[in-house]
């Protein structure tokens, strides 16, 4: 499966935007109460707020042209109490969206990092961590800012213009007609440039997370850029996408704007109208100053809301951009998925079995052809060949990193794809070149995944790895469980980090131990130390080693020679050597 964000065909897009729209008003269902109380507010202040000009037009008709004074001073402390309660619900309202953008935030970004654990490795290799990143930091806080600022702006400006319009057209409907004209013009003027300013803003967002993704491989991997002097190169490549980002952000910039001076301009026009249309009427007798007056005011009312609107409509489309990425990773499904078991368990001699296996990544050539081999209970087997002949892919397909484009794996007679995966990694041991440790000690690191010994103390930790004979790989570390391990590595060396994942997986106790290049940094005295606790482990379990390393290999029960696609017995250790060696001529 393609798992690649940046090739989405439309197609796709719209099939894993509805899914994922579905699945954000779930999210947000909670909030109904919230939303449905912070809507009343709103409403409440826009009517509040519609009563004002049409009480200082009816004030200056009846009290100030009469020199009523009373009644002025009367209306003015009516006014006075509006605009406090509009005040008061303006102010709850906000007070109340923020809330509910916040709750939002987190929810949302809980989904994103959900739904990302449970996608395959595929996704991984397919997308740049630091556009991952962006997605889930700088997007899903495009839409925070639009429910908590921007999405009841939007509820009070509708309703306020819907109001004025009203109030336009009941006061006199031919001048309301000339004022809510130009709307007409704005209508129009929106729907034609909306989908370009969204475009701009996608693709600015785009950019955003292409130079997150340059800032996390250059600061990843900066050891080895001062290594070779290579920070010009990735000085360059940095330089490269912040130019990018740049120009577009210039363009959405401008985009974003372009609403605000014709909306300005039409607002004008309008004022114009009423102005020009109120003083002919009132010179025939057909309109009084306190009428005009309010007049002036509720187109005021109706065309200050659409300047409003050209900004919030912006954010709404940096929110519909950021939402579209999104909506990607939402409605991503895993191809991983677990099927039903056809076949017993029972006693079966093989393990581990492949029945005609092939493998290739999305958009490449096959890997694999054709595989068909088994892996037997307790012996030890090693797969050898040349670099990029398929080794690595071999043991993935083994712990189901990734799944056959055809054929079957079978897992002590069952389908390997009908194991869970708390189940299948109970199973399976799988100890990377390069293995994965976080922050905190190296207890938590060798208990990471393994529930069985999480209430354990460290005396009784260590007498469990002193069963499993590990107790000399621990003193390695020179505070033992409590040594202090950084995510980077920086405080461990990259051997010491084998050494945790080796020993983070003899504890789990696996029906398969798979070693993928795990003594690649480690000293010749350690890594025969690590062959004799391979040799102590329970007779059951099964071992695959792949290794340069020729001592690794030499005392396997049995050596699979892996190239070109084809997985064949070697027979003898002499004649693995002899392929390999006879490929190295030939290439």
């Amino acid at each position: 499966m393609n798992y690649n964000l940046n090739k989405f065909t439309e197609k796709e897009q719209k099939i894993s935007n509805y899914s994922a729209f579905s699945n954000l008003l779930k999210l947000i269902s909670q909030e109904r109460k919230n939303l449905a109380v912070a809507l009343i507010a709103i409403l409440l202040n826009s009517v509040l707020n519609l009563l004002g000009p049409f009480l200082i037009g009816y004030t200056i008709d009846h009290y100030v042209q009469h020199k009523q004074y009373h009644g002025v001073l009367i209306f003015s402390g009516i006014l006075l109490g509006i605009y406090l309660v509009a005040l008061f619900t303006s102010y709850f309202q906000t007070k109340l969206m923020g809330g509910v953008g916040q709750r939002t935030l987190f929810t949302l970004r809980n989904a994103i990092f959900s739904k990302i654990q449970q996608l395959p490795v595929a996704f991984f290799n397919q997308n740049k961590a630091g556009d991952l990143i962006s997605r889930v930091n700088n997007d899903t806080d495009k839409l925070n800012q639009f429910f908590s600022q921007s999405l009841m702006q939007f509820v009070g400006n509708i309703s306020t213009m819907i109001g004025a319009g009203i109030f336009l057209l009941v006061i006199n409907y031919k001048i309301g007609i000339a004022a809510l004209a130009p709307a007409l013009l704005i209508l129009i003027f929106t729907r034609i440039l909306s989908p370009w300013v969204k475009r701009k803003n996608a693709a600015n967002l785009k950019t955003v997370g292409n130079m997150s993704a340059e800032i996390q491989e250059s600061l990843s991997n900066f050891k080895v850029i001062v290594a070779f002097n290579r920070r010009d190169y990735f000085r360059q490549r940095f330089q490269d996408a912040n130019e990018k980002n740049y120009e577009s952000a210039i363009g959405t910039g401008l985009a974003n704007n372009v609403f605000l001076p014709f909306y300005a301009m039409c607002a004008s026009i309008a004022q114009l109208l009423v102005l020009t249309g109120g003083i002919y009427l009132i010179t025939q007798g057909e309109f009084s100053i306190g009428l005009l007056v309010s007049y002036l005011a509720y187109a005021t009312y109706f065309y200050n809301p659409l300047r409003q609107l050209a900004t919030l409509w912006a954010n709404f489309q940096v929110a519909m951009a950021g939402w579209d990425r999104i909506s990607e990773i939402l409605g991503l499904e895993t191809d991983l998925v677990t099927v039903p078991s056809t076949n017993a368990p029972g006693m079966h001699p093989a393990l581990l079995e492949f029945r005609n296996v092939h493998f290739g990544y999305p958009e490449g050539k096959e890997i694999l052809h054709n595989i068909s081999l088994s892996l037997e209970k307790g012996k030890t087997y090693a797969l050898v060949g040349p670099t990029g002949g398929g080794k690595t892919t071999t043991a993935s397909l083994i712990a189901r990193l990734y799944d056959p484009t055809q054929g079957t794996v079978l897992l002590n007679g069952r389908d390997i794809r009908s194991y869970d995966a708390d189940e299948r990694s109970q199973k399976i041991g799988f100890i990377l070149q390069e293995p994965f440790l976080f922050t905190g000690t190296v207890k938590e690191n060798i208990l990471y995944g393994n529930p069985a010994y999480k209430d354990f103390s460290n005396e009784q930790l260590i007498e469990v790895i002193r069963e499993a004979n590990l107790e000399k790989l621990l003193a390695i570390f020179e505070n033992g469980l409590e040594t202090k391990v950084l995510s980077g590595g920086d405080s461990v060396s990259l051997g010491q980090k084998q050494l945790i994942a080796f020993m983070r997986a003899v504890l789990r106790k696996p029906d398969l131990l798979i070693l993928d290049e795990a003594t690649a940094n480690i000293d010749t005295v350690t890594e025969q130390l690590l062959g004799e606790i391979l040799e102590k482990l329970p007779e059951s379990t099964t071992r695959v080693i792949i290794a340069h390393r020729l001592n690794t290999i030499e005392n396997a029960d049995e050596i699979f020679f892996v190239n070109s696609g084809e997985v064949t017995r070697a027979g003898s250790f002499q004649n693995a050597m002899e392929k390999l060696q006879q490929d190295v001529r030939m290439s």
